[in-house]
């Protein structure tokens, strides 16, 4: 069994409890207008291609053998001036948590743990959950959309020691108009999470004029009662990636 991650990012500090180690795993079921990690949406490796670098040389254009070259057509290696990467890499759950305990060893007694991140860590539930099974003995921790179907999300959930879960939307037909998909499981997922007993935190993010209204965070309020709940500001950045993927930013 493989799974895709497109970065793994050490020394986090807002990835749950104490000094962590997040993984973001690839491929995500929503599209968020503001998604600040579109390398993070499709479940295939892409090519990022960081143009304002480019001195035009053609280098890439050299013929190569590299086999993880070869589906974009460019030689990854050979640009000078390193415009060009792939972002999303297949590995096993095993070679993955070799890998990361190599980093949680370093820190010692100063380590909180490892997160799962994305894209949507829900999405890979095989992947997700022989992992959480290679890394049991370290505190563990998820940041998800919480959509996904029923028993994948209690089946991970109870295998975790915290839970970071957004609630962006209450209004189901804007929460779909802005992600692509009705909020119909989170809110189920999320009434599963608050009786669980398990410690988590609510995250919405504050995009102007969408999900910071008075209206939307009056709703999340009353959906969510007493939970902890950070309100994250918006990352005016969040639409540079966009063009080096090829892609559109919605907002």
């Amino acid at each position: 069994m493989t799974g895709i991650i497109f970065d793994v990012k050490e020394m986090a500090v807002h990835d749950g409890p104490g000094i962590r180690t997040t993984v973001f795993l690839k491929g995500c079921p929503l599209s968020c207008a503001w998604c600040h990690n579109p390398e993070g949406l499709s479940f295939e490796p892409q090519l990022m291609y960081k143009a304002v670098r480019c001195i035009d040389c053609k280098s890439c254009q050299r013929e190569c053998n590299h086999p993880e070259c070869q589906a974009f057509g460019r030689c990854i290696h050979s640009c000078p001036e390193n415009c060009l990467e792939i972002a999303g890499r297949e590995i096993t759950p095993q070679e993955l948590a070799n890998d990361l305990k190599k980093s949680a060893d370093v820190l010692g007694d100063s380590f909180g743990g490892f997160t799962f991140s994305g894209g949507e860590p829900l999405a890979q539930p095989e992947f997700l959950l022989q992992l959480i099974k290679e890394l049991n003995n370290y505190n563990l921790c998820i940041e998800t959309s919480g959509f996904a179907e029923s028993d994948v999300f209690k089946e991970v959930i109870d295998k975790l020691d915290f839970v970071i879960m957004d609630i962006k939307l209450a209004d189901t037909e804007i929460h779909k108009k802005y992600t692509g998909v009705d909020n119909d499981l989170i809110l189920n997922n999320f009434k599963y999470l608050k009786q669980s007993g398990k410690p988590y935190v609510i995250r919405t993010p504050l995009i102007p004029n969408i999900t910071d209204t008075k209206e939307n965070l009056t709703a999340i309020k009353n959906i969510i009662g007493d939970s902890n709940w950070e309100q994250l500001p918006y990352n005016a950045a969040a639409g540079a990636k966009y063009k080096m993927l090829g892609m559109n930013y919605k907002l």
